[in-house]
């Protein structure tokens, strides 16, 4: 018996059929796309046509392959379809309501990819025309508005934000994107917040409500108020903000899950056989094979909240039960193909297999911990633009965190310890840490090991210069938090000092490439004032005198580095060259370190000749550093315990753009490929009562 295939809207069959059969819809397309009224002939059409199942492609085929002016006189049935599509989301039957989101779905999309090179009030125009596009536009943000937040179907919900991102991603620069006008006017900000504060929608829906919310945040942002920041900026529902944290982590978990099967399952590979007979030769090397690609959607979207909203801080250092206890949700939710960007909504498994388990005290994981270990999986490998941007962005909101008093608060707080497994780089001369090994500490430790393990493991020729500044930027604003609140916090302050020394190394043996590109001497100034910040105000922050100590004698056993920094900045501070006033700003700020190497190094000298010692232990030199501080001079350095705010608009604003960007063209890819697929909708709806 002979099969029937189908393809492109054409029904044949496989044997020996000379005519192809279309479909009843795409027959009915073809009638929309002729310069005659469909409905007078069939007064019933449109109502027709919202009962047939939608194809998609041959639609949004139709419209690409038009050129302008076939286009334009078209348009009036173009409007009418439009038109149809908004009356048809008032209907009762969800049927008619599928057909109409997805048509409008590819029209939007049809018509945007036709007129590229166009303005965008040409393309409203085709779509609603400009006399109704006011009124239209503002009856369609209502419909979607009252289905968001209706009890209904939680697939028309999906639907409706499927079209959302849809609307808002047809063009690259969504602020270019001129039908966003009236997203602004009539705002879905509300239903939003409904769905992340509701347990039921945000298991289902919160993924694309926040990166939905994200993306409408960055539309205009510099150019004119939008509203979406200005209602972000103030919500203060916990319920609504604790449900965005929990998206958040939830996303920022599945990375982190997917990270340490992949690592382990590398471990127990081929690549683990053969490091075992030839040594760690080339672990670095394999390492690099580890890859699972980035989320800049969901690193947005907490970026967002962190900058625009005082009260999501403290939704950084809640615990999540909720993340642990969670079931999967009841109707299946289609996984989206990995994309560059990684934009893809974390998969239902998400839910019910979250970070909790993976960490060894199962109560203390929040979303600060989850982003921090995400963070370090992500600032491994900055030679990858994606991972150097999303490095960036995690850098930029510990920038936003590290100055705001009352994260600084928890970060800080004693009685809030947490045993935090960041990952680190493998690296030939160092050892993995064992993870059951880890103390418990302030969450502060962490970060300071995040900035610690950057600066450790990215001098290399490609050197990432704007992120080290960005890292000595978030210890120094800790430092700030630590004198004025005078914390004492109990750290391993040593593996900061070392990996600083080291930094500067690296900058002096690299001077001339380095400098080819970068001035290295805003970075030396910054790593410089660090230890004067220590120098001067150590004793009040570091957490017993012998730390203090142990600064100097770290400043002593390590003084050619800096005896060879100062040689290398008078160097080029006496020439009258491009370098001559940063290097002597440096110049300048070595005065105290040079003090102590200059004041102390004699007396070690004439203390091992009259104790006939050849090389002195660290005892020893302590016990000298501790005998002569009363003799020791140095001068008062104004300004060290002051930075600059972090401000985006004047800095930031080029790096963000281009963020937004990629990222709406990633949405966009997603959405494309499967996640408007009928099957499921019309399962659900599959009786029309």
């Amino acid at each position: 018996m002979a099969q029937t295939e189908k393809k492109g809207g054409l029904l044949r069959k496989s044997s020996a059929s000379k005519k192809p059969l279309k479909e009843k819809v795409v027959l009915m397309y073809d009638e929309i796309f002729t310069t005659e009224d469909p409905s007078k002939c069939n007064p019933r059409f449109w109502e027709e046509l919202f009962l047939m199942k939608v194809n998609l492609e041959y639609l949004e085929g139709k419209l690409e392959a038009l050129d302008g002016e076939e286009l334009m006189k078209i348009k009036d049935n173009i409007n009418c379809l439009f038109q149809h599509c908004i009356q048809a989301l008032g209907e009762e039957h969800p049927i008619r309501v599928v057909n109409a989101l997805q048509t409008l779905c590819a029209l939007i999309r049809g018509v945007h990819q036709k007129n590229k090179s166009t303005s965008g009030f040409d393309i409203i125009n085709m779509l609603v025309g400009f006399d109704k596009a006011e009124l239209c536009m503002k009856n369609l943000m209502e419909s979607l508005d009252s289905l968001l937040c209706a009890e209904g179907s939680e697939s028309l919900k999906s639907l409706c934000l499927k079209l959302l991102l849809c609307l808002v991603t047809v063009t690259d620069n969504i602020s270019q994107n001129t039908i966003l006008e009236y997203v602004m006017i009539n705002s879905i900000f509300e239903a939003i917040l409904q769905i992340l504060s509701s347990p039921l929608s945000r298991r289902e829906h919160g993924y694309d409500a926040v990166v939905l919310l994200a993306l409408l945040v960055n539309y205009r942002k510099y150019e004119s108020v939008n509203p979406y920041i200005v209602k972000l900026s103030i919500v203060d529902d916990e319920a609504t903000l604790n449900g965005m944290g929990l998206v958040i982590a939830q996303a920022l978990s599945e990375y982190n899950r997917q990270y340490k099967d992949k690592e382990e399952e590398h471990q127990t590979g081929f690549f683990s056989a053969l490091t075992n007979m030839v040594g760690s030769m080339f672990i670095a090397d394999a390492d690099e094979k580890i890859s699972v690609q980035t989320n800049e959607a969901i690193l947005l979207a907490l970026y967002e909240a962190v900058h625009l909203n005082r009260n999501f801080i403290t939704v950084l250092a809640q615990s999540h039960p909720e993340m642990g206890l969670m079931t999967a949700p009841t109707s299946p939710i289609p996984t989206t193909p990995v994309t560059p960007l990684g934009t893809t909504p974390p998969s239902s498994d998400v839910i019910s297999s979250a970070e909790l388990p993976l960490d060894a005290d199962v109560q203390t994981s929040n979303l600060l911990i989850t982003f921090l270990k995400y963070s370090s999986i992500v600032m491994q490998d900055t030679k990858d633009e994606h991972r150097l941007h999303s490095g960036k962005l995690c850098l930029i909101i510990l920038t936003c965190i590290a100055e705001d008093q009352y994260a600084n608060a928890f970060l800080h707080d004693d009685n809030m310890n947490f045993r935090v497994n960041l990952h680190r780089m493998p690296m030939r001369h160092r050892k993995k840490a064992a993870d059951k090994n880890l103390p418990c500490r302030p969450l502060v430790c962490a970060v300071l090991d995040l900035m610690v393990e950057f600066i450790v493991t990215h001098m290399m020729k490609e050197f990432p210069m704007d992120l080290y500044v960005r890292c000595i930027q978030i210890v120094h604003k800790l430092l700030c938090y630590q004198k004025k609140c005078r914390v004492r916090l109990h750290y391993t302050w040593r593996e900061l000092w070392s990996a600083l020394i080291n930094l500067l190394k690296f900058l002096m043996s690299n001077e001339t490439v380095l400098l080819a590109k970068h001035n290295i001497f805003t970075l030396a100034l910054m790593v410089v004032n660090l230890f004067n910040m220590f120098i001067t105000y150590g004793d009040t922050f570091l957490p017993t005198p012998s730390s203090y100590d142990e600064l100097y004698y770290e400043i002593i056993r390590m003084h050619q580095n800096f005896d060879n920094l100062y040689s290398m900045v008078l160097r080029l501070s006496t020439n009258a060259g491009q370098w001559k006033e940063p290097a002597s700003k440096v110049t300048h700020a070595l005065v105290n370190i040079r003090a102590i190497i200059n004041h102390f190094n004699p007396k070690i000298e004439s203390y091992a000749a009259v104790n006939h010692i050849s090389q002195l232990s660290e005892d020893q030199v302590l016990e000298v550093v501790r005998s002569n501080y009363d003799t020791l001079t140095l001068k008062l350095q104004d300004g060290l315990d002051q930075y600059e705010r972090y401000s985006e608009q004047h800095k930031e604003a080029a790096f963000f753009k281009e963020l937004v960007r990629s990222i709406s063209i990633n949405v966009r890819k997603n959405l494309a490929f499967n996640t408007l697929s009928q099957e499921l909708l019309l399962k659900e709806f599959s009786t029309i009562s």
